[in-house]
């Protein structure tokens, strides 16, 4: 192990070497404690594959995950993450299963997994991989501008229900996920028409709440960290959270949508997979690591930054998540499709096309 320099105190030598000594015997004991418990611990180099490119919210995950188990000393090998962008994750999952029963392969994913097996983009499922932890949920905000003639949550149910083409929908960054599942889950409970929501598709909720602000589109489905600042300087009205029961935080004082009288659940949860074939000692390792990991004070800092709920599923309850939301997804996503389509599962019949600035240039049935 590489000797760190005694708390960066040069002129105290040999009380920083002695609080170094203290520190060190107390990481190698916390990361051999792990190993003793699981009966395995990694050999050699640990890769945190992320499906998406630098910068994304997976990749922020990813990284604070790489840092904490080094710095803790969790895993005594070195570590990095690795980036596969592109194919809406099937890259990232190719590469990933390549090696089939490692514990030094690790992937950070969310219901794109599940929904992208779901609509044939992936050939992949959660059961050719192995589920490892539930690390974090991000429930997803339905917003429109300040100036927006929708007032409340029982406003956007109500127009739903009128008339669900008259509005136009932005969120990031496919069909099928979390954020289209919101909307649909919404119009559904409203009585509306699934079918006929006008839906813009964006490379980032960034670029969906810009849209949003440009008046480009009329409400946006995303995650809270897209748009409390926007709230909070007085651009953006959030509508509801299509969660159980109210956030805690900055948003707590936004109101779910069964209380207003819609029952729509959705999240983007932040999982941890390993490729197929991991043994039962590489799985409770990673139980012991991600357990300690969530209770850390960085961990829920940085959730309360991105306002994710610190959620944690360990490997077996993050199976049966991923089971449930397989089977609940799909029932909502054959819902989507038009009847004379239904077994191929696809998003909704309108789509949006948008330019670089944002604007909609025009829309057509898919």
């Amino acid at each position: 192990m590489t000797r760190p320099k005694p708390n960066g105190i040069q002129r105290h030598a040999a009380r920083g070497w002695a609080r170094w000594l203290v520190s060190g015997a107390s990481m190698l004991f916390a990361a051999g404690a792990i190993a003793a418990q699981s009966g395995w611990s990694p050999e050699k180099y640990v890769e945190v594959v992320v499906g998406t490119a630098a910068g994304s919210g997976s990749d922020a995950t990813a990284r604070i995950i790489q840092r904490l188990m080094q710095e803790k000393r969790w895993v005594e090998t070195s570590s990095t993450v690795v980036n596969k962008p592109g194919g809406g994750g099937a890259i990232a999952l190719a590469y990933l299963n390549q090696h089939p029963g490692s514990g030094h392969h690790l992937l950070v994913t969310s219901p794109t997994l599940l929904t992208n097996h779901i609509v044939g983009k992936t050939s992949v499922s959660f059961k050719d991989l192995t589920p490892l932890a539930q690390i974090g949920t991000e429930y997803v905000m339905i917003s429109v501008r300040e100036d927006s003639p929708l007032k409340s949550g029982k406003g956007l149910i109500a127009k739903l229900r009128e008339d669900s083409g008259s509005l136009s929908f932005g969120l990031a960054n496919s069909l099928g996920n979390h954020n289209h599942i919101a909307i649909a889950k919404l119009a559904k409970a409203a009585g509306g028409d699934m079918k006929r929501l006008k839906i813009a598709v964006f490379d980032s909720s960034g670029k969906a709440v810009a849209a949003l602000l440009g008046g480009h589109v009329d409400v946006v489905a995303s995650p809270g960290s897209s748009v409390h600042k926007h709230r909070d300087g007085g651009k953006i009205r959030i509508l509801g959270v299509a969660a159980e029961k109210r956030l805690t935080g900055k948003l707590a004082d936004v109101p779910t949508w069964s209380e207003q009288g819609a029952k729509v659940v959705s999240a983007n949860w932040r999982s941890v997979v390993g490729p197929k074939g991991m043994s039962a000692a590489q799985r409770q390792f990673w139980d012991d690591v991600f357990s300690k990991l969530v209770a850390t004070d960085e961990w829920q800092k940085q959730n309360a930054s991105r306002q994710t709920e610190n959620t944690y599923l360990n490997s077996a309850h993050t199976q049966r998540l991923m089971e449930e939301e397989y089977e609940d997804l799909t029932a909502v996503l054959r819902s989507l499709a038009s009847p004379s389509s239904a077994d191929e599962l696809p998003g909704p019949q309108r789509r949006c096309y948008h330019d670089s600035s944002g604007d909609i240039e025009h829309s057509e049935i898919a």
